[in-house]
């Protein structure tokens, strides 16, 4: 065999690179290329994210059906049905509280973004202005009214037993300094709420759909730090090994799926991927 001079060797070994990756590209676009992945998601939004998340992954041969829902019980008994094969909307705890209650078996299998959830005030333009014997208005579902009574627990406003883990109750509260009154209402409710009331603990999403401000009536917010409320796209278990499955989470997991992110939730949550 004759031997290439170094140019030529390099350009040839540069070639057969190009050739193999072009091949491997194709191969896993090959592998997706039958595949429709019905995904669910709040709807809202995450709708222009995955917008993105669907023009990457279609790039890779993995066609992805958008399908939206405004119940947040919806998804994961969709998902658990089979009616969906991914769905984006959840945290940990409220997974947790769903798979308790329903015998869901579903797995997390890439973060997508945090969502701090704020105090906020009408009335009140600080945490220290508000009164003893307030109103506060918190989500009822278990896993946000868990979260709203841990951040008031964090923001000194009460305590709750340690025993209740992540998903306290009201009846829960073992230190009331303040005198605090607990309102829970429905999550999408409660926002809408805060004129009514003394604060409210709202989730991101549901703050911006109420038209609350969340720059200037914000008195209090949770920390990433250590923090359990990362939201992830998710599957049931028998398909966590599936080959689809980290084509789409890096779909997701993509510059310009981060940039939707901070554009269209205007820099109110945090991407939650290195």
């Amino acid at each position: 065999m004759p031997v290439l001079p170094p140019l030529s060797r390099r350009l040839t070994l540069s070639l057969l690179g190009s050739a193999s990756l072009a091949t491997i590209t194709r191969a896993r676009s090959a592998d997706h290329a039958d595949k429709v992945l019905r995904v669910g998601i709040m709807s809202g939004e995450d709708e222009d994210v995955w917008r993105i998340a669907a023009a990457n992954a279609a790039k890779e041969g993995l066609t992805l059906r958008i399908i939206t829902f405004s119940d947040y019980n919806a998804p994961d008994e969709a998902l658990a049905e089979h009616e969906l094969d991914v769905n984006a909307f959840q945290h940990g705890p409220f997974l947790q509280a769903q798979s308790a209650a329903h015998g869901f078996h579903i797995t997390p299998v890439g973060n997508t973004y945090f969502a701090p959830i704020g105090l906020y005030s009408q009335r009140w333009k600080s945490l220290a202005a508000l009164p003893n014997n307030a109103v506060i208005g918190v989500p009822n579902d278990p896993s946000n009214e868990g979260r709203a009574l841990k951040l008031l627990q964090g923001l000194g406003v009460l305590k709750v037993s340690d025993s209740a883990g992540l998903l306290p109750t009201a009846l829960d509260i073992t230190d009331n300094p303040h005198n605090v009154t607990i309102r829970e209402l429905d999550a999408g409710v409660v926002g809408r709420a805060l004129p009514d009331l003394d604060a409210a603990i709202v989730n991101t999403d549901w703050a911006r759909k109420a038209g609350i401000d969340i720059d200037r009536q914000r008195i209090g917010q949770e920390t990433l730090q250590n923090n359990p409320y990362v939201c992830f796209i998710a599957v049931n278990d028998e398909d966590t090994h599936a080959p689809w499955v980290a084509t789409l989470v890096n779909a997701f997991h993509q510059p310009n799926v981060r940039q939707a992110l901070i554009d269209v939730y205007h820099g109110a949550i945090v991407p939650a991927w290195s």
